[in-house]
């Protein structure tokens, strides 16, 4: 990963302040990603020294990002061969995980 900037670093103490930690997701061990709760998410750096996501934030399965997929009638979250039932519950975590995430991205920085 590259070095950060100014306003990078108060974007990651934004998210730190507000529950989000670090993780290191193989393979994007050198990727900024970062999750809160069972949700995590890639995020990439943007020309104006911010960070946007790289794709929209995923439910960890064990450990690892997901993919929900409709199976047998319902919608799943799937890595690999192992899935977790996508429940109302886990699809409301995933939804404050994603609306907040979005709404420190956005804020503009105090510099």
């Amino acid at each position: 990963m590259q070095e950060l900037t100014p306003r990078q670093m108060k974007i990651l103490e934004r998210l730190f302040a507000a529950g989000f930690r670090p993780i290191a997701i193989p393979p994007y061990e050198k990727a900024l990603c970062v999750r809160r709760g069972e949700c995590a998410v890639v995020l990439a750096p943007v020309p104006n020294g911010g960070l946007q996501m790289l794709a929209p934030p995923v439910y960890l399965v064990d450990g690892n990002l997901s993919v929900k997929i409709r199976r047998a009638g319902k919608e799943v979250f799937v890595w690999k061969k192992k899935d977790l039932e996508a429940t109302a519950e886990r699809l409301r975590e995933l939804d404050a995980f994603r609306q907040e995430l979005s709404e420190i991205l956005e804020m503009p920085s105090r510099q």
